[in-house]
């Protein structure tokens, strides 16, 4: 990680001795985390750790929690690029993944189908900025998230062996780690999680399972084995899942167990104060580190950007600029939905408090008990910037009656994203 000052504190993915670990500072520091891939494919000891490293003086701590079971330790903020390619040139890119790292991010999450909105025209642009911007930077410092896209029939063109329509069987799934090991520069990716999932399952604004959609999908059990390969060749380190249900995290655990297989260490779904009700009823039982332990890797903490407000005036420049207007259809369960009276009243008791709009939803994401890391994107460096603002001067955690605050606006507008 690039320095913030000459001062460095190494830190090897802990070690036997440094159980409960909690590295903290009251100077700018920066911090290095050396490589273990000689690990890959062993067993690994859950140490627990958490590891905390002050920016500057008047900010609190970057925390740093380990990811599941796995020896990852990631930043409690995780950088999502799924704008480079699209609204983002390689240069701002880079300038933006720069910044990211000097500030604390230790952690990069990508796909093989971004930039997004996907086409074909711009597909694995994303991979190829961070890429070309991994080429000045110590592979081992960085943690990377890519994902493989789960069945689809719109997205063919990303696979040479999927002519009709994606699957996470063996052959997609080989593919798809070669071509982003390509596009990334490096011969291994620290977390490969799957997209979505093979099966059907209720996606991207749906909330309610339609057993009449039930198809036949890849066994969990031939999925992990493909996995297997890919770890025992050194090509990936662990593997998790995203826009997954209990269901789904309960039978690769069982099947990871009972088949000897990897185990998955981490779940990204959306979360936020738009979206609370699919992990907080039960996925958080499941992932609980006494029970599962996979670690959350929340995505859209903003609600696509919702939660900051700039949507409530459709005609003001910041929604003029904004993902859901510019591309029409985009998340539109922030749009077509009670979100935008949900997001005043969360406004609004932001302005109560002394917060800013974002410094409330992120502290929010933050601050939960579940939460391993929060992929936050930008477009801008000024967006990026106020988003690492917000993690690290917002009150730690949010006082009792900001909580309070939400709770009670929580009662009145349950995930009001659903249609």
């Amino acid at each position: 990680m690039a320095s913030l000052t000459s001062s460095t504190i190494t830190h090897p993915f802990l070690s036997n001795n440094n159980s409960n670990l909690l590295i903290s500072s009251n100077h700018v520091v920066s911090i290095s985390f050396p490589g273990t891939r000689k690990m890959v494919g062993k067993k690994k000891k859950n140490y627990g750790a958490t590891i905390t490293a002050m920016a500057q003086p008047q900010r609190s701590a970057m925390q740093y929690n380990q990811l599941g079971d796995s020896n990852l330790v990631v930043s409690e903020i995780t950088f999502g690029t799924m704008t480079f390619g699209e609204q983002n040139t390689e240069k701002e890119a880079h300038e933006m993944l720069s910044y990211a790292v000097e500030h604390g991010i230790n952690t990069l999450d990508t796909a093989e189908m971004y930039p997004i909105p996907t086409k074909k025209e711009t597909q694995g642009l994303t991979d190829t900025y961070i890429g070309s911007w991994l080429k000045s930077r110590p592979r081992d410092e960085i943690i990377l998230a890519t994902k493989v896209s789960g069945y689809t029939d719109r997205l063919t063109y990303v696979r040479d062996n999927a002519p009709e329509v994606l699957r996470v069987d063996a052959a997609n799934i080989k593919e798809s780690v070669e071509k982003s090991l390509k596009r990334l520069n490096t011969d291994y990716i620290d977390l490969l999680q799957i997209h979505w999932p093979d099966r059907y399952v209720a996606l991207f604004g749906e909330f309610f399972y339609d057993p009449t959609k039930w198809r036949q999908s890849v066994p969990f059990a031939e999925q992990l084995r493909a996995f297997q390969e890919l770890i025992d060749e050194g090509k990936v380190r662990y593997i998790g899942v995203s826009n997954e249900t209990s269901y789904g995290v309960m039978e690769f655990i069982n099947a990871a167990k009972s088949e000897g297989l990897p185990k998955i260490v981490s779940i990204q779904n959306s979360y936020s104060l738009l979206a609370r009700c699919k992990f907080e009823v039960d996925l958080v039982e499941v992932c609980h580190p006494k029970n599962c332990n996979v670690g959350l890797l929340s995505y859209s903490p903003l609600g696509g950007g919702a939660l900051s407000g700039k949507y409530l005036d459709p005609e003001s420049e910041a929604a003029k600029r904004g993902r859901l207007q510019l591309f029409p259809g985009y998340m539109e369960r922030y749009n077509k939905s009670i979100a935008k009276e949900a997001t005043a009243q969360y406004i609004e008791v932001a302005k109560k408090h002394g917060l800013s709009p974002v410094e409330l939803a992120l502290g929010f994401v933050r601050d939960r008990p579940f939460m391993t890391s929060t992929i936050i994107g930008a477009t801008s460096l000024e967006q990026l910037k106020e988003d690492i603002d917000a993690f690290l001067t917002t009150e730690r955690p949010l006082s009792p009656d900001v909580m309070t605050d939400i709770e009670t606006v929580f009662k009145r507008y349950k995930d009001p994203t659903i249609f």
